[in-house]
C-alpha cells in the first residue's frame, strides 16, 4: 500500500493542495499536519478585521475543520512537524499524545513565513503585536476594546481562539496613543485599522518613503492620505527599540535619540521564510532563503514539495526565481500541485509580485519590476513614464485623477512592470499591466490594447492605454 501524502501546514498552499489531491485521486491518503488551531484563513483581512470592518475571527475561514474532513482529509491540528527525514521518507511530529515518526510516499513543505521582530528590542513585551494569526488579531481588537465592554465571545473566535490571552488584553485600559513600526503593507492597512479607534497613531518607517515596493508616487499620494486620517508619519526614522514598564510596551526609542510614549506597538517589519523543517536536510534553498522548486513545485528532492511562503517561484519579467509570500501564489502553486500528485503534472505557474493595498479610499497596485536600480540589476536598460488620467469620461460623475507609472525596456520595447494610485478603481486596473507582463508584451502593443469603454467605467483612452501612449513615445525617442 502507498505511504500517504504528508502536508505540513494547514494554511492557503497546504490546504489547497490537499483539497485539490482528494478530489483528483480520493483514495490517495492524504494527511495535514498543522502546528496551530486555526487552518484555511485570511490573513490579508486581519486589519479589517482589527478596524471592526469584519465582524468575526471566523468570517474569515476559508473551510472549517469539519468541511475539510468531510473532503476525505486527515486534518490533524496542534501536531508540528519538527524534521523531515528525506533518506527515510518520514518526518518527525509532535502531537498533544507525543511524538512519532510518519512515513510519506510525497510530502509538500507548506510552512509559510514569520514575522520579523527579531531586529527591534522588546518585541515581546505584552502590547507588541505582529499581527501574524488571527489569535494575535483578536488579542489586538480585544487591547482596543474598553473592559466594561469586552467580551471573549464577542471576538468570534468560537472553540479556536486563545481565550486566555485574549481575555488578558481585554482586561486592559485601551491605549491612547499607538506606534506602528514599519511602513508596508501592514503598517499602511494597520495605520487605517487603529486610527478608526480613535488612537493617536505614529508610523515609523526607516526609509523615507512608505510601500517602496509601489514607488514614490504612490508613497507620496499615500503618506498624504494617512495625514488626512489623524496619522502622524516619521519617515526616515529608525526605531532602536521598545521599552517597557512592569512588562507592557511604554514606549519606544529612535535611534536619533527621540522617545515617545505609546501604550500599544504594531511591528510589521516584514517576513521570511519558515523553512527550518528543511534547513538539515538535502533539500536546496534559494538565494532569498525560501526552498528553491522547479516549475511542478519539486525541491531538490525526489518527492518533497513546497509552495507558499515558504518557497520560491519564477519571476515572469526576469525569469529568475524569486520570493514574493502572497495569497495568490500560494492558493494557485497548492493547486497545482494537487494535481501534479494526483497524475497530472501541473506547473505552479510565475509570479510578477502583482499586489494592491487601500490606504482609506486611496487604492494602491503595482506588479513587475518598478525599482529601476532593479531593473538595470536584471540586465535591462529601463524607462520610466507617469501619468495622471481620470478614471472616467470627465463628464460623467464620480471620475477621480488616477496615476500611472509604467517602466520598459529601451532595447526590446518590452513592457517591464508599473504601479497605479487613485480613488476610483484604481487597484483593479494593475491587472491589465500584471496580464500584458505575463504575455511578455511591448509597449507598444501594450498601447494597442482592445480596453472596454462607457463613460461610467473609463475614459476612451483608459489610464492604463494613456501610460502606454506616453511611454511608447519615449521609447522612440
Amino acid at each position: 500500500m502507498t505511504d500517504p501524502v504528508v502536508v505540513i501546514g494547514g494554511d492557503a498552499a497546504g490546504l489547497s493542495a490537499a483539497s485539490k489531491l482528494s478530489r483528483e485521486d480520493p483514495d490517495r491518503e492524504v494527511i495535514v499536519f498543522e502546528r496551530g488551531e486555526w487552518v484555511s484563513y485570511a490573513h490579508c483581512g486581519i486589519p479589517y478585521y482589527v478596524k471592526g470592518e469584519v465582524d468575526s475571527l471566523t468570517d474569515m475561514l476559508s473551510l472549517s475543520p469539519p468541511e475539510i474532513e468531510g473532503r476525505g482529509i486527515d486534518l490533524r491540528r496542534e501536531h508540528e512537524v519538527l524534521a523531515v527525514d528525506a533518506d527515510a521518507e518520514r518526518v518527525r511530529v509532535r502531537g498533544p499524545d507525543g511524538e512519532f515518526d510518519q512515513p510519506y510516499g510525497e510530502v509538500l513543505v507548506a510552512t509559510g513565513a514569520r514575522p520579523v521582530s527579531d531586529p527591534i528590542p522588546g518585541s515581546d513585551l505584552d502590547g507588541a503585536f505582529t499581527v501574524h494569526g488571527l489569535d494575535s488579531a483578536a488579542s489586538l481588537r480585544a487591547a482596543l476594546t474598553p473592559p466594561e465592554a469586552f467580551s471573549v465571545d464577542a471576538l468570534g473566535g468560537g472553540e479556536f481562539v486563545d481565550r486566555e490571552a485574549a481575555e488578558r488584553y481585554g482586561a486592559m485600559t485601551p491605549p491612547e496613543t499607538a506606534a506602528i513600526v514599519g511602513g508596508g503593507y501592514v503598517g499602511v492597512e494597520m495605520a487605517e485599522a487603529l486610527a478608526a479607534h480613535d488612537l493617536d497613531v505614529h508610523l515609523f518607517q526607516r526609509p523615507e518613503t512608505l510601500l517602496p515596493p509601489f514607488g514614490e508616487a504612490v508613497g507620496s499620494e499615500v503618506a498624504g492620505t494617512l495625514r488626512e486620517q489623524g496619522v502622524t508619519l516619521h519617515l526616515g526614522t529608525e526605531v532602536e527599540r521598545l521599552v517597557g514598564s512592569d512588562g507592557r510596551v511604554s514606549g519606544l526609542r529612535c535611534g536619533d535619540g527621540t522617545e515617545l510614549s505609546v501604550g500599544l506597538a504594531v511591528v510589521g517589519i516584514g517576513v521570511r521564510p519558515n523553512v527550518e523543517v528543511v534547513r538539515d536536510t538535502p533539500v536546496a534553498l534559494g538565494d532569498s532563503g525560501a526552498i528553491a522548486v522547479d516549475e511542478y513545485g519539486e525541491t531538490s528532492v525526489d518527492g518533497v514539495y513546497a509552495a507558499g511562503d515558504c518557497a520560491e517561484a519564477r519571476h515572469v519579467v526576469t525569469g529568475e526565481p524569486t520570493w514574493v509570500p502572497l495569497g495568490l501564489t500560494a492558493n494557485r502553486a497548492g493547486r497545482a500541485i494537487g494535481r501534479t500528485l494526483a497524475g497530472d503534472p501541473t506547473p505552479v505557474g510565475g509570479v510578477a509580485g502583482t499586489a494592491v493595498v487601500k490606504a482609506s479610499d486611496l487604492e494602491c497596485g503595482r506588479t513587475g519590476l518598478t525599482d529601476l536600480d532593479e531593473a538595470r540589476e536584471a540586465g535591462f536598460d529601463p524607462v520610466a513614464e507617469t501619468i495622471t488620467a481620470g478614471s472616467r469620461s470627465g463628464y460623467y460623475p464620480g471620475a477621480a485623477d488616477t496615476t500611472v507609472r509604467l517602466v520598459a525596456d529601451r532595447g526590446s520595447g518590452r513592457l517591464l512592470g508599473g504601479s497605479i494610485v487613485g480613488t476610483d478603481r484604481a487597484a483593479v486596473r494593475i491587472d491589465t499591466v500584471a496580464t500584458a507582463l505575463e504575455g511578455g508584451l511591448a509597449v507598444d502593443e501594450m498601447e494597442r490594447l482592445d480596453l472596454a469603454y462607457a463613460p461610467p467605467f473609463s475614459p476612451v483612452w483608459d489610464p492604463v492605454l494613456v501610460a502606454a501612449k506616453v511611454l511608447n513615445g519615449s521609447l522612440g525617442e
